[in-house]
This record gives structure tokens, C-alpha cells and sequence, in this order.
């Protein structure tokens, strides 16, 4: 733990910066290695993150393309004029945790261990949906508290389709254009829900274009923009429904996550064998694939469990 005289004098270093100009970085070293504060963690790293959708997400174009762009033109912008909040959408296995996880590592040195980058689960932190009221209050001082120590905070909420209706809802003036409190410019954060509400209708998106013999590739992201924003505030199994951080517009960009072909499968298998030391075992490849099961029952086109059986099955077939 850093003294909080030291805390002090280094961030009165911090406010001296430039007007030593020439030796900034020099300063800037000295005190990053005083201070834990999130100016010296924030490393954005925008083409590594661009690399690695690229290299390890597959299947997923819509996805790869969204959030690059988002995030990219977002970090871009010295002053934003509102948070970037990304909400993704789509089947269990497809990829949605593992492009969450992305951002972080890409995001700070100390990537997903990182203080400023929290993580909610709703059955671990708000497992009562009668204790909403409580949640509300807790949530709201925790995300106020964090943006005051770090403008630059990633708030992450998985399973949004778990979420208590109406507790997200009090993030809604954070969210907006107009949250500037304490001399703290709120506009700099970045929201990640991840959520299978609208799998469904990306599904019959991808069947439609495949039956009438369109490539998945050439699915265009307005195509299902608004479908997945009424699934996700219609539905009664979803943290956002009847939300106003949906009918206020607040959601940046609707990211769905296609459904897995036996192909985009086999891809995360041999990914995952070279990993362990195994990039020519083609047998297990196959193998793997083959023992996967698929829908819909006439044509059997995608996997019903995405990447996520994966490690189990090489295990049984190493």
C-alpha cells in the first residue's frame, strides 16, 4: 500500500507534468512507479485488440467489426460525448465473454486483473430479486465511487438475462451525455453487458440468409440492430426489459454474436490443440466435430453448445 503522503505528492507531480514538457516522460515514469493510479495502468493497446478478434474469435464478423470500430473511434476521441456501451448478444459458446475479456487485457497493462475493470454476475451479486431496491443503492455508490477514482473504468455485467428487472436501470445517468460530477468526466467509461436474450432472432437471421443462399458473411449489422433492442426490452427474461437504458437510446451498439457452424467449431478445437501442444492432430479435430451436437433437427447447421464443450471433448479424445 502506497502512504498517503506519497499518494499525495505524486499526484501533485501529476498536475506539474507539463510544464516539463521535454522530460514528461521521464516524470510520468517516476510517478507511475509511486502511484496506483489508473493514468498508469491505461494502456490501450486498439490494434493488439484488433489483432486478437481477428486471430481468435470465429464465426463472428458483426462482432469483430463492431467492436473494434467502437471502441477504437471511442478511445480516439479526447473528449467523447457520452460512455461507450457495448451490449452483446447471442447463443452460449459463441464468443461474448471471451470478446469481454478481449477489451480488458487490451485495455490495461495489468489487463483483467486490472482494479478498474469489475466484473458483475447476477446470481453471485444480486441473487434476490425481492433485495432490488438494495442492489440499486449498492451499485449506483460502487460505480460512482470508481469513476471518481477512474474515469477510464470498464464495468462488465454478464448474464443480463439473469438480471433483476429494473436494477440497471439506475446506471441510466451515467450513461447519458451530460454526467460530469466532481470534475470528473464520466463520458470516458466503458459499459460490456453480455446477454443470450435475442439469440433467437440472430438465429432466424442466419437461417433466412442461408436458405436463400446468401452468404452468413454478407449479414449486415443494421440488419439486426433493432430486432435484438425489442427482444431485449420485451422480454421478461432479460435485465433490460422495460429498461430505460434501451428507450433512451443509451446502448451505443446492439453486438450479436451468429450462431457456430460445425466449421467455426473445428476451428476453436484446433486452436485450442495448439495451445496444449497438439496442432497436428487432425484425428481429434474431426473427432471433436463429429461429437458435438447441432440444430435445428432438419439440416443440423449449428452447434447447439458454440466453443463451449470444447476442452471437455479434446480431453476425452486426447
Amino acid at each position: 500500500m502506497v502512504p498517503f503522503a506519497v499518494k499525495m505528492w505524486s499526484r501533485c507531480l501529476w498536475t506539474l507534468l507539463p510544464l516539463f514538457v521535454p522530460v514528461h516522460g521521464v516524470f510520468k515514469k517516476l510517478y507511475c512507479s509511486l502511484s496506483e493510479s489508473c493514468e498508469c495502468d491505461f494502456k490501450p493497446d486498439i490494434r493488439g485488440l484488433e489483432w486478437d478478434l481477428y486471430k481468435n474469435v470465429f464465426g463472428q464478423h458483426l462482432a469483430q467489426e463492431a467492436v473494434s470500430q467502437e471502441v477504437s473511434t471511442f478511445l480516439q476521441t479526447k473528449s467523447p460525448d457520452r460512455p461507450l456501451v457495448l451490449s452483446l448478444h447471442g447463443a452460449s459458446g459463441t464468443g461474448k465473454t471471451l470478446v469481454s475479456s478481449m477489451l480488458g487485457s487490451h485495455l490495461y497493462g495489468s489487463g483483467m486483473n486490472s482494479p478498474f475493470v469489475h466484473q458483475f454476475i447476477p446470481t453471485l451479486h444480486f441473487p434476490q430479486a425481492q433485495h432490488v431496491d438494495k442492489y440499486r443503492r449498492a451499485l449506483k455508490d460502487w460505480v460512482q465511487g470508481n469513476l471518481t477514482e477512474c474515469a477510464r473504468s470498464v464495468f462488465l455485467f454478464d448474464e443480463m438475462e439473469k438480471m433483476p428487472p429494473g436494477l440497471i436501470d439506475v446506471l441510466e445517468p451515467f450513461l447519458g451525455p451530460f454526467h460530469v460530477v466532481y470534475s470528473t468526466n464520466y463520458r470516458k467509461a466503458i459499459y460490456v453487458f453480455i446477454s443470450t436474450v435475442g439469440e433467437e432472432v440472430i438465429s432466424k437471421a442466419v437461417l433466412a440468409a442461408r436458405r436463400s443462399d446468401r452468404d452468413r458473411d454478407e449479414i449486415r449489422l443494421n440488419e439486426l440492430q433493432e430486432a435484438i433492442a425489442h427482444e431485449a426490452f420485451n422480454s421478461t427474461d432479460s435485465g433490460f426489459s422495460g429498461s430505460r437504458v434501451v428507450s433512451q437510446g443509451l446502448v451505443t451498439v446492439f453486438v450479436p454474436f451468429l450462431p457456430l457452424t460445425r466449421a467455426h467449431v473445428e476451428r476453436c478445437v484446433r486452436a485450442q490443440l495448439c495451445q496444449r501442444g497438439h496442432c497436428g492432430r487432425s484425428d481429434v479435430v474431426q473427432a471433436v466435430g463429429g461429437a458435438l451436437s447441432y440444430s435445428p433437427k432438419h439440416g443440423q447447421y449449428f452447434s447447439t453448445t458454440g466453443c463451449k464443450a470444447v476442452p471437455a471433448k479434446i480431453d476425452l479424445h486426447l
